[in-house]
């Protein structure tokens, strides 16, 4: 795993600490120092003593074919898909951004190459945004299991994989921030095994008569419940400390009568709220037992790849997290939901779901436009607005958004604003 950071000094409205943690020996030397930005999104309150603070997830489908070819993309600002996703990120101006499914490259070459080439650089008018700090750490995706996953009678390729990927790191995922990470509390869960979890909706071969037997005991012993990983990444504004609590579970799909997509989705869901809920019995690739200490305030960001009503996920996967006695679901929309769901017809026309709370322009024919990514915060964190970057087609911004083949990504990018101390 790896933190990054500039050498300057981001020009803030509020205090922050300044002095930088010095990378371990095991990480990536820092990066070049990007130019400083305005400061923290929201400086509402400010004489009050309190900041408005904008979380965001996005996935930007900054995944590439092969290894290698992100960082190519990326080393000129030419690519524009990456230029479209950062003019997005430019208009929402998160001050700390999740963004799933770009591409895990060790020793952070691709986000600095993402962070000089495009998001700092100005794109139709507008303003460039600038993160000093941003975290990257391996991914499941692509990694060889030695086993036969699938049950296919052949053993490799990326359904064997401990996540699916076509190569190591594929699909991986990133997070930048204007105010600094906590590096040495940071916690990642990518060895966790799906059998260790208490309870697991474990897969079911249903050609036998054994229950939870998709996966042999040899496999059981190394399958891991993440596809990519589960980070816990604590983000420090001011005194305060907000553990941003990222995961992208597996789509519920691309299986069979087992299921076995759909009950690792579910159990993805489920690691964080048990996180939250404090239970005991996760432990991080540090070998440390436990859950999010008590009094310690979140926000669990990523696409969860479960629509609360419709889509292909077990029933009440998402309903974990939304409601969670300890979350709240801020339920933000967009215009352009709604107006994209009655232009696209088809599947998003038997959705019981409200299409302002879609987030992904899926196929129109199976599953069709659903609610996959969240950002959930803590009850007890103040929320001052919420939304989903999804422009109606008549505002100049669509085209950013755009229809299939998608200018930036399928996904849209959604965004929570709270009021700290």
């Amino acid at each position: 795993m790896h933190i990054f950071s500039g050498a300057r000094l981001v020009a803030a409205l509020m205090t922050l600490p300044l002095a930088l943690a010095t990378a371990p020996a095991s990480a990536a030397p820092a990066s070049a120092a990007p130019a400083s930005d305005a400061g923290p999104h929201g400086q509402q309150g400010q004489g009050h003593g309190h900041s408005t603070v904008r979380f965001q997830t996005f996935n930007a489908s900054l995944n590439r074919a092969s290894e290698g070819e992100l960082v190519a993309d990326l080393s000129t600002p030419d690519d524009p898909q990456a230029a479209a996703v950062a003019e997005i990120i430019q208009r929402t101006r998160p001050d700390v951004l999740l963004l799933n499914e770009f591409d895990y490259v060790a020793g952070g070459e691709a986000v600095d190459l993402f962070r000089e080439n495009y998001l700092e650089v100005g794109h139709h008018g507008a303003a460039p945004i600038h993160y000093r700090y941003a975290f990257v750490a391996p991914s499941n995706t692509g990694i060889p299991s030695g086993h036969d996953l699938d049950n296919d009678g052949t053993i490799g390729g990326g359904n064997d994989a401990f996540g699916f990927g076509e190569f190591e790191g594929q699909y991986g995922m990133a997070v930048l921030s204007r105010f600094p990470i906590d590096r040495k509390h940071v916690r990642t869960f990518q060895k966790f095994r799906w059998a260790d979890m208490p309870g697991a909706m474990l897969p079911d071969d249903p050609a036998t008569p054994e229950p939870a037997d998709w996966y042999s005991p040899d496999e059981l012993a190394d399958v891991r419940l993440s596809s990519k990983s589960h980070w816990d990444v604590p983000i420090r504004v001011g005194h305060r400390t907000v553990h941003f609590l990222v995961a992208h579970p597996t789509p519920p799909t691309f299986d069979g009568d087992e299921d076995r997509n759909g009950t690792r989705n579910h159990d993805e869901i489920r690691f964080w709220a048990d996180y939250v809920s404090g239970r005991r019995y996760m432990y991080d690739d540090r070998g440390r037992y436990g859950g999010l200490p008590r009094g310690a305030r979140f926000v669990i960001a990523g696409d969860q790849n479960s629509d609360p009503v419709d889509g292909d996920s077990v029933p009440g996967a998402i309903q974990q997290l939304i409601d969670h006695p300890r979350i709240e679901d801020p339920l933000p929309t967009s215009a352009g939901g709604p107006e994209a769901a009655e232009l696209q017809g088809g599947a998003n026309l038997t959705h019981e779901g409200d299409p302002a709370h879609d987030t992904a322009d899926f196929a129109d024919t199976e599953p069709g436009n659903l609610r996959a990514d969240y950002v959930l915060p803590d009850r007890r964190l103040k929320v001052v607005g919420a939304g989903v970057f999804w422009p109606v087609r008549s505002n100049p911004l669509s085209r950013l958004t755009g229809e299939f083949p998608f200018p930036s990504s399928d996904h849209r990018s959604v965004w929570l604003d709270l009021r700290l101390p």
